[in-house]
């Protein structure tokens, strides 16, 4: 079933009130990708009765009011991406398209969502239930944080959008504890994942830098984001606290991992993998023709690259579902009336990071003094892809499937250092599982940028090119890599672009297709970077384009 919409659906459903409302800033697709239906058919799975607002007008009351008043609280969210990144470029235009809006134009998704959202509540109900945000916006602007778009340091999101409470991270356990409390009318102050406002501090929280301080002095503002960054594992992380003006921001701990079967139960819902008939009589959703029938395979990422938000809200660890349960998911998919025989992925945030993970952080949480792939790789970390290759063999023999391509990126440093897997992983890839092209994101070549993303040498690049063509040469395709790449990053000077494009004509023989202007984006090491102008740990000055002409300059 789709979650209901209107009145007409909840009476269909013979529900009277919602116990919940789900507000989101994308249109409604009833698949877990949209993080508003999985949270949502979760709460129902549960037995509480959730209702879904996908883009309300903000100049009227008609869709915030459509559904009534919840008995327990209102849920906030500006959809998948925040919403600034959504509306406006690197370079501060205006987005035209929204692939997350019926009809593709953006003119759905008002600018900072999660406080126009919660205000429009606020307006239309007075002393109204709870107001919990979260999602991707306010789980990235949960402390004082630097801001692109209006080249500011702000405060918490809590603050600016007046919520009562905010869910950060990957918030299924949280939300469900958060129902529960509500319910039995118990305080959420102790509930891992929240953040909320006092008039006091939390004993043994670290006490980060003031709001006042971190806007005033760059290097308060380093230190706030090295302890921020490094308290975000379950099982190591301490709770933090920050002054705002006269009152303080708590960030208790980050909510446990799922365990695998609970994982395997979350996305064994089910979803009906299609846009709401409500918002699909407005036009064609082309995120659809994406996410309908991919399938997630995993959640975290242990790359950190620095201008990545993963780490902050999905962790470090890797947190795979079971094969079965991946395979149950692939069967149901071969039933649904669309289906065409392609699985356009099977993936996570990086592709071939399924089933890796260090056993220490499993038992101890991540490293709070090294990383796990630079400068190079701990020996800790065990990369070994013969799970996913058993599992592509797998899918690729259920009946009604035809292809299985792997469409998020990958990590060919991975397949390079595997040894014992990694040619063969890539030869199955080669042979099956490319969709003509294959996404690979070096970013740079330049030493120094590199290092400064977070990204390791670009010594396996050549290697990895090599291999992908002459496989694909063996076996008689005619396929291409796709490379992402980066400019005016934090520390990118005019001749680092130039070193990069001599690589890209000499070496990769080709015109770049995908490159991209860095984007400074709420709760990452590039922005601070962007930010301060210096580096994060010797605190040395570094190159920052700030000027749209030499960010344009850099994409010549």
């Amino acid at each position: 079933m789709f979650l209901p919409t209107t009145k007409e659906e909840m009476h269909h459903l013979g529900w009277e009130k919602l116990d919940i409302i789900l507000i989101s800033g994308d249109v409604y697709i009833d698949n877990y990708y949209d993080g508003s239906a999985l949270l949502g058919k979760l709460l129902v799975s549960k037995g509480f009765k959730v209702g879904i607002i996908s883009q309300p007008d903000i100049s009227s009351p008609k869709d915030i009011m459509r559904l009534g008043e919840p008995e327990l609280f209102w849920g906030v969210s500006a959809g998948c991406v925040d919403s600034m990144v959504t509306n406006y470029t690197a370079l501060l235009k205006k987005k035209k398209n929204d692939d997350l809006t019926p009809g593709g134009l953006n003119n759905k998704r008002p600018d900072r969502a999660v406080i126009k959202y919660t205000n429009l509540i606020r307006q239309y109900f007075k002393n109204t239930k709870p107001i919990i945000i979260g999602g991707i916006e306010a789980s990235l602007r949960r402390i004082a944080h630097y801001d692109y778009w209006s080249d500011a340091i702000r405060k918490s999101i809590l603050f600016d959008s007046k919520a009562d409470y905010l869910v950060y991270g990957m918030a299924e356990r949280t939300i469900l504890e958060t129902a529960d409390f509500i319910k039995q009318n118990k305080s959420l102050k102790l509930l891992r994942g929240l953040c909320y406002i006092s008039n006091t501090k939390v004993d043994n929280y670290i006490e980060l830098p003031s709001y006042d301080e971190v806007k005033n002095d760059k290097i308060k503002f380093i230190e706030m984001f090295h302890h921020f960054y490094q308290n975000n594992d379950p099982l190591n992380a301490n709770g933090l606290c920050q002054k705002q003006d006269s009152r303080y921001l708590i960030q208790n701990p980050p909510n446990f991992n799922l365990s695998q079967k609970e994982l395997d139960e979350i996305y064994e819902l089910d979803f009906e993998r299609d846009v709401h008939p409500y918002y699909k009589k407005h036009g064609k959703v082309k995120a659809l023709e994406t996410i309908q029938f991919s399938i997630n395979s995993h959640r975290g990422c242990y790359g950190e690259c620095n201008f990545c938000a993963i780490t902050v809200h999905q962790g470090r660890t890797i947190n795979s579902r079971s094969v079965n349960s991946i395979l149950k998911e692939v069967r149901n998919i071969t039933q649904h009336k669309d289906f065409k025989g392609i699985i356009n992925d099977i993936g996570g945030p990086t592709a071939n990071m399924f089933d890796n993970k260090c056993k220490l952080q499993s038992t101890k949480g991540s490293c709070k003094d090294k990383r796990c792939l630079l400068p190079e790789r701990c020996k800790a970390m065990k990369i070994d892809h013969s799970s996913q290759i058993d599992l592509l063999e797998k899918v690729k023999r259920i009946p009604r499937v035809r292809k299985v391509f792997i469409g998020s990126g990958l990590r060919y440093d991975l397949i390079i250092e595997d040894h014992k897997a990694g040619e063969k992983y890539l030869l199955n890839l080669v042979k099956d599982h490319v969709s003509g092209q294959l996404k690979i994101a070096p970013e740079h070549v330049s030493e120094n940028v590199l290092q400064l993303m977070g990204k390791p040498s670009n010594k396996n690049l050549i290697d990895f090119r090599r291999r992908f063509n002459d496989f694909s040469k063996k076996i008689g395709k005619n396929q291409f890599l796709t490379y992402y790449l980066i400019a005016a990053h934090p520390g990118c000077e005019q001749q680092d672009m130039e070193e990069l494009r001599n690589f890209i004509h000499n070496e990769l023989k080709l015109k770049p297709e995908q490159m991209q202007v860095f984007t400074p984006t709420p709760s990452t090491y590039s922005t601070l970077m962007y930010y301060s102008g210096l580096h994060p740990d010797t605190l040395k000055p570094i190159f920052v384009e700030k000027t749209l002409k030499g960010k344009r300059k850099q994409l010549l």
